[in-house]
């Protein structure tokens, strides 16, 4: 039964069986500094997928919670696939295309311009994605889901067949098109996110309010009203610390706006969607022509994080995988921030001062990590100790997770969340695989943004290319990288 669990206060949320939906905890009360986030707690059946289809939501759908809602309701197999590539081509009537695996794929140029001759860099290229980011990974999985939900027991009285389906105008009885007694969609983005929202609303012709900063691009608004998006201007007020986008959003919301967002905090949902490029990156490296994944794997994946979404949900996909069999082993996880705000490294910082505090090698023999590779495997041999501190942590949020102070300012415009959202899941994955967060500044991230540029062909933006700066910054701090088999995501289109 489809069901999710707070991993801050414990509140259990059964989908499966009541109108309860997997959105913010329903136990969430201002000011009690928990941490609360919603995790899938049933697991999703074995095995790890092996169907080649193009679209990953018809791949990977097994693992996916709207297929759990759809079957749960009723509908068959073939009627959410059905589902699926009826949405797709309404994102591609809308966007010019819909969804398809983007490439994953060794960069031997990158790998020599970094000095990594006897490794491997793998980029996973998500600037081909719908809207040109993967940020509408993350809310195709959740309209799937709205679409599955608003026809619970609607679904499962439609005609198998696709001839008969065709007959009767599937697209009208699936749920598509129409916004009587809809609640309206809402997101803070500062771009790419609310760009993805409004293509994939308008696929769904589902009204959303968009809430951006007044710093947004014009061309991101202009598009955002060809979408028919309604978007909202936000002014940062002084002395008033974090993201007043999200606190508007946030309002919306509790005015009965339903969270479309691309915050695991707010809508455990988007985590869903994002999984897929985790899923993809391990199938496409398990049928490369030259190696087998149990023969040489995949070691560390750099991710960018601003509110934290992509890196939880990349690391959430591995970690399905290695449950599901397809690997044997996660690979280290790091973390990177731009120096204009890095609330994330603050936080893994503060967790880790309180797990050092516990390591019998420190505590007993007065032991001092000489760097972060030091610290990170020192507490890596420690889960207990995680699992301890990672649950103090997430009851004592404010202590660990809190707004950036000042107003964050750098070239990687989108990855400057005043808080980093998924932070705990995010703190976890490195800790328990012996990656640390990353801060860089702006001349690595713009010499990264070059050097992507010139070595792979992609035209990705300064906050896409940013995993590439961290790890042209962690290959000089650890010698393993340069033979190992790495991973960087390039999130986003350079629309300049």
């Amino acid at each position: 039964m489809l069901t999710y669990v707070c991993v801050g206060c414990g509140a259990t949320v059964p989908v499966g069986e009541s109108a309860a939906q997997p959105f913010r905890c329903p136990g969430a009360r201002a000011g009690d500094d928990v941490d609360h986030v919603l995790w899938r707690e049933d697991e999703p059946p074995g095995p790890f997928p092996q169907n080649e289809d193009a679209n990953p939501f018809i791949r990977y759908r097994a693992l996916l919670a709207a297929h759990a809602l759809a079957l749960g309701v009723g509908a068959s197999d073939a009627i959410f696939v059905q589902l699926v590539r009826e949405l797709d081509d309404e994102v591609a009537r809308v966007d010019g295309h819909g969804f398809m695996e983007t490439p994953f794929e060794p960069s031997p140029g990158l790998a020599e311009k970094l000095g990594c001759t006897t490794g491997e860099i793998w980029v996973k290229d998500e600037t081909g994605n719908v809207a040109g980011s993967h940020k509408a990974r993350h809310l195709m999985g959740l309209m799937l889901y709205l679409l599955a939900d608003s026809r619970r027991g609607g679904l499962a009285g439609l005609p198998e067949s696709s001839e008969d389906t065709a007959v009767l105008g599937a697209t009208t009885r699936l749920g598509l098109h129409g916004t009587e007694g809809r609640h309206p969609l809402a997101i803070a983005s500062c771009g790419n996110a609310a760009l993805a929202a409004g293509v994939i609303a308008g696929a769904a012709g589902w009204p959303i309010d968009v809430f951006v900063p007044r710093s947004a691009s014009a061309a991101v608004v202009e598009r955002l009203g060809q979408l028919s998006a309604d978007v909202h201007t936000c002014d940062r007020l002084d002395g008033v610390p974090g993201d007043p986008c999200h606190a508007l959003f946030r309002v919306a919301v509790t005015a009965g706006a339903i969270p479309f967002c691309c915050q695991g905090s707010d809508n455990a949902l988007t985590i869903d969607g994002g999984k897929t490029l985790a899923w993809e990156m391990i199938s496409a490296f398990r049928r490369s022509a030259r190696r087998l994944w149990g023969a040489s794997r995949l070691d560390a994946v750099f991710i960018q994080v601003g509110g934290g979404a992509l890196a939880s949900s990349i690391v959430q996909g591995f970690c399905d995988a290695l449950r599901l069999g397809a690997i044997d082993r996660l690979p280290r996880f790091y973390a990177v921030q731009t120096s204009g705000a890095y609330p994330l490294k603050r936080a893994y910082d503060s967790v880790a001062d309180r797990i050092l505090e516990r390591v019998p090698l420190v505590v007993e023999q007065g032991f001092s990590p000489a760097s972060d590779r030091e610290r990170a495997e020192l507490m890596r041999n420690h889960p207990a100790i995680i699992d301890d501190e990672m649950r103090f942590a997430r009851t004592h949020r404010s202590a660990f997770m809190r707004p950036w102070e000042k107003h964050p300012h750098s070239i990687a415009h989108g990855i400057l969340d005043d808080e980093t959202y998924d932070w705990a899941a995010v703190v976890d994955g490195m800790l328990r695989t012996g990656g640390w967060p990353l801060v860089v500044c702006d001349d690595r991230l713009m010499d990264a943004n070059v050097i992507a540029r010139q070595a792979t062909g992609i035209t990705v933006d300064h906050t896409g290319s940013a995993g590439l700066a961290g790890l042209m910054k962690a290959v000089g701090l650890d010698s393993r990288l340069a033979a190992e088999h790495v991973a960087v995501v390039f999130s986003g289109i350079d629309r300049t």
